[in-house]
């Protein structure tokens, strides 16, 4: 919108009203502080979405794979055939066997439910969720006949275990006896502890070589499942759909959407829904903008109709009314982009503060599965964000500026 030299000066007064025009001033006030509210509330929350989404989809795949071929009946005893085919798939780059076993454990006293995890050493000591996130111990200490384990950290604490500790796994597929089966009872040493971020895992995981849980569940050489990490997480199920052909009759191919289907959805109906919720607030906020710019075109009903008189156009006023509002609204976005930003990067703080005044635990892991308040911000819905905050406050000076625009010189300044 190009401004003549004098609408760039009108309508930079009419930014401030004089004194006795205080309440227009105060009610633009308001409508500034609405679209900088809007805007940061969307971007803070759409962000820490995306972040919750982005950190537990990877917590959750560094774990489980994109997919897993899990054996007919819970073993799998070819698994290594199964391992070479998966691997001569195109877009598959890494098959890894696993052993995924509920257990129980006890230490000093204190029973807990587990769930052991069998892996190779190499691939122990090479995945990165695990191997960047050992907070005590060693990984390397972990080897096949060490009697060694690592252990979640969530689980050390509730066990009250530490490096060192001798913990006891309990398998009920022991030996049958007359009198029933006995369950297998087996003392291990811990390892190394290691704190993943994910309130469930670290919970329950215990991680040990392949070797010694195939002995713990007297499984012999099979394996449970083969995990499968892919190019594309996206495109998972078109990528596996000639592996699950050539292993159907002996395993099924679950990928991470199916496993973990009502999270993600839950999540993504839930983005949408707050989106939607939130964007109302920069429509209140353009509401605001509009009632403001009516009440000045109220007040300078006679200043418009001396400028028509002197030669304004009706497209001057307009564009003289137009800018006013717009620029209320981008001083408002641009206001909430900058909180918005600075409340993402001391977000663990403002939560940690929020907990020291209230007193209550607002971020607890057991109930939103992560360890802190997580944040992504996608530089593509910050752009949807701003247009949108951009469009309703271009809509919302529509009708007070051709409303100042179609004032009648004549009438107004009939008996002046």
């Amino acid at each position: 919108m190009i401004l003549s030299r004098y609408e760039r000066m009108i309508a930079r007064r009419y930014l401030l009203p004089g004194k006795g025009e205080a309440f227009i001033l105060v009610v633009a006030g308001f409508s500034l502080g609405a679209v900088m509210l809007g805007v940061f509330a969307l971007v803070v929350v759409m962000s820490v979405m995306n972040g919750f989404r982005a950190e537990l989809f990877d917590k959750i795949v560094g774990l489980n794979g994109h997919a897993v071929v899990q054996g007919l009946g819970g073993q799998l005893p070819d698994w290594r055939n199964v391992v070479t085919i998966a691997k001569a798939t195109p877009g598959v780059t890494s098959a890894t066997p696993l052993i995924e076993q509920p257990l129980m454990t006890t230490f000093n006293g204190r029973v807990e439910a587990v769930l052991l995890r069998g892996m190779r050493v190499e691939d122990i000591q090479t995945n990165p969720t695990i191997s960047t996130n050992v907070v005590m111990g060693s990984l390397k200490s972990v080897t096949p006949g060490s009697n060694r384990i690592a252990i979640g950290s969530g689980l050390a604490d509730a066990l009250g275990a530490q490096v060192g500790s001798q913990v006891s796994l309990i398998s009920p597929q022991g030996q049958t006896t007359p009198f029933g089966t006995v369950p297998r009872i087996v003392s291990y040493t811990v390892g190394a502890i290691f704190k993943v971020g994910v309130y469930d895992y670290d919970k329950a995981y215990v991680l040990m070589p392949m070797e010694d849980a195939q002995s713990l569940l007297l499984m012999g050489d099979s394996v449970q499942m083969v995990e499968l990490q892919t190019t594309d997480p996206d495109r998972v199920g078109p990528i596996l759909a000639p592996l699950a052909d050539k292993v159907g009759g002996r395993a099924v191919v679950s990928d991470w959407r199916q496993m973990n289907a009502q999270l993600f959805e839950a999540l993504a109906v839930e983005r949408v829904v707050m989106f939607c919720v939130l964007s109302l607030i920069i429509l209140v906020a353009a509401f605001n903008i509009a009632s403001s710019l009516i009440m000045l075109v109220r007040a300078k009903t006679r200043d418009i109709a001396i400028l028509r008189t002197m030669g304004a156009t009706r497209g001057g006023m307009v564009r003289i009314f137009m800018t006013v509002g717009t620029t209320i609204g981008v001083l408002g976005i641009v206001s909430g982009l900058i909180l918005a930003f600075i409340a993402l990067y001391f977000r663990q703080q403002v939560v940690d503060f929020v907990q020291y005044i209230s007193g209550q635990n607002l971020w607890d892991p057991s109930i939103r599965f992560l360890a802190e308040l997580p944040s992504k911000t996608n530089p593509v819905e910050v752009i949807g964000i701003v247009s949108i905050a951009l469009l309703l406050t271009f809509l919302a000076t529509l009708y007070p500026a051709f409303k100042a625009a179609s004032t009648d010189p004549v009438q107004v300044l009939r008996y002046e």
